[in-house]
């Protein structure tokens, strides 16, 4: 997949500054302004204008927020410690050659985690690590995975995952890189239109949602404790970001031992000599 056209270009933007001075679907209805579900990520995104980079080294907490660069789709992960992303599981795996996901892990090495909210990357990391579930590559129930970075980065937010199970009725919001065709700006990262749980089940969640291509992987947030409730899975998508469909997220809370495994993994253990996760951890 084309990458939108972010990329980092923070040498470029330094030189202009001092010359001035990124298991199983639940199935959905479909209505006349619905399109088939499916992962968020898997549209082409358009390229975006080249400007100079936001100011460098200000960080925020929306700075958690983080773009996920793969070889054949871009997404949005978040930071819950300075050196583990947490994403999609559909983000980070392979494709057949008829463009099918598939529940093969991409290598590390393909993959980076751009830094800054705005139109261009102010820094990017490389991965050492991905550690996914035995299950949920094409959404849903188990679509969680945990990039381990090569480094720790200092002085970026990080967001902290909500242990309490998500409940009916709560209210929701997601944030992430995505750009619908009809989106009036380049990639760049934005709060999206979130709304009340519809259902829980075992694994995911449902909520009418505005979703773009891009926004997998996301944080789906408590807008009280800003505290993360879920990841942003499949959506029922039009070309308009201000249209809510039928989203579902992955729930977070069910898989404590991820997170467990990314801190011992990057703290040095070898991921082969871990046990299998499985969508029942």
């Amino acid at each position: 997949m084309d990458d939108g056209g972010r990329r980092n270009v923070f040498p470029v933007a330094m030189a202009a500054l001092a010359a001035a001075t990124g298991c199983t679907h639940l199935p959905f209805a479909q209505s006349s302004h619905d399109l088939p579900v499916r992962p968020a990520s898997m549209q082409a995104e358009d390229d975006i204008e080249l400007l100079l980079a936001p100011s460098l080294g200000l960080a925020s907490p929306a700075d958690a927020v983080v773009r996920v660069v793969g070889p054949q789709m871009t997404c949005t992960g978040t930071l819950i410690a300075d050196d583990l992303v947490l994403t999609a599981h559909h983000c980070v795996v392979e494709r057949s050659g008829r463009g099918e996901l598939t529940a093969k892990s991409l290598p590390p090495s393909s993959i980076q985690v751009e830094l800054g909210g705005d139109y261009l990357p102010w820094g990017n990391v490389g991965l050492s690590a991905i550690l996914a579930p035995t299950c949920g590559e094409a959404g849903g129930r188990g679509d969680v995975a945990l990039l381990v970075l090569e480094r720790k980065l200092v002085g970026i937010a990080t967001m902290t995952i909500r242990e309490a199970a998500p409940r009916a009725g709560e209210v929701v919001y997601t944030a992430g890189f995505g750009r619908c065709a009809l989106s009036p700006e380049g990639i760049r990262r934005r709060e999206r239109e979130g709304g009340p749980i519809a259902s829980v089940a075992r694994g995911a969640f449902e909520v009418e949602a505005s979703v773009c291509p891009g926004d997998s992987g996301g944080p789906v947030l408590d807008p009280t404790t800003h505290e993360v409730v879920g990841v942003v899975s499949l959506s029922a998508m039009d070309y308009d970001e201000g249209t809510r469909g039928r989203s579902v997220f992955a729930r977070v809370d069910e898989m404590p031992k991820l997170v467990a495994y990314g801190r011992l993994v990057a703290d040095g253990a070898d991921p082969g000599d871990l046990p299998p996760l499985t969508c029942e951890e």
